[in-house]
């Protein structure tokens, strides 16, 4: 059944779908008409969202994809293609942060986080755009960034880093991409209601309460606790739903934002003088001058 309806429908591939974002943005467009194949690094959390899907009657199919991995990259997009023919829109999902001054940061923290939140996002376009490029209609890629992209706040520069990586990578990408048929978006979240906490890591040397960073790194990382968790927070199904009207939508538009604070945020550094934004961050962490 899921085969016969795949060809008269469009083709979603949804990276990160086990939660939050990803698992919301998935079943949303299961419900509008998008046979959704909802990918995750570890399978074993796919029970939520197979439950849904059996309770709802979705066309939704969950497939394993580490986006670290090349061999599961590939074999996942394979089977997509084989089962869906076709892929009309990619949303690049999977990532999480990590907290920590960049001198406390290993390297190796860095690069990790590089290669789920940026490295990882190329590796499943890369693979995803050939098959774009050579289908009737083209498609759409979803890039999921964050206003962490356009203003950073100290203890997430390596997080910080990767999403401003992303502006420049999804900006770049709309232009190379037109001529083919493929839109590129790019969305931007403020705080969202999602266990991003518990998926975020400190540094190892952040954990150190020797170390001259400590103190701020804990200021830091409860101020996005209180944040994330205020009942203000854009839920989840906020982003899909802006995922999916901007998809659905004929203007021709890279960037949109997801919560009032994201927008405030964004504004203000347009309109404001590199001072006073920094002033104004500086107020809203509650940091000395």
């Amino acid at each position: 059944m899921f085969l016969m309806h795949i060809k008269e429908n469009k083709v979603a591939v949804v990276t990160g779908s086990s939660s939050g974002i990803g698992y919301e943005t998935a079943l949303l467009l299961a419900r509008n008409g998008f046979f959704t194949f909802a990918t995750m690094r570890n399978i074993e959390k796919s029970e939520n969202i197979m439950e849904t899907t059996k309770k709802e009657g979705l066309q939704l199919q969950v497939i394993q994809l580490d986006v670290n991995d090349d061999a599961t990259v590939k074999n996942a997009i394979d089977k997509i293609v084989e089962e869906g023919k076709r892929i009309d829109v990619l949303v690049n999902n999977a990532g999480y942060g990590i907290f920590g001054a960049l001198e406390d940061l290993s390297i190796e923290e860095i690069k990790a986080q590089f290669e789920t939140n940026f490295f990882g996002i190329i590796r499943v376009t890369q693979t995803v755009l050939p098959i774009m490029r050579n289908q009737k209609g083209g498609g759409t890629i979803v890039n999921i960034g964050s206003v962490g992209g356009q203003a950073g706040v100290p203890m997430l520069s390596a997080y910080n880093s990767t999403k401003f990586a992303l502006e420049g990578l999804s900006e770049s990408m709309s232009y190379e991409l037109e001529p083919f048929g493929i839109r590129m978006i790019l969305i931007e979240p403020g705080f969202i209601k999602t266990n991003i906490m518990n998926s975020s890591v400190l540094a190892k040397k952040a954990l150190d309460q020797k170390s001259p960073y400590y103190s701020m790194t804990q200021k830091i990382k409860n101020y996005f606790e209180s944040m994330v968790n205020n009942p203000e927070a854009s839920p989840p199904e906020a982003v899909a739903k802006v995922i999916l009207e901007a998809i659905n939508s004929d203007h021709m538009q890279l960037r949109f934002t997801v919560g009032n604070d994201a927008s405030a945020i964004i504004n203000a550094k347009r309109k404001m003088s590199d001072l006073d934004f920094t002033n104004l961050i500086k107020q809203q962490l509650k940091l000395k001058s």
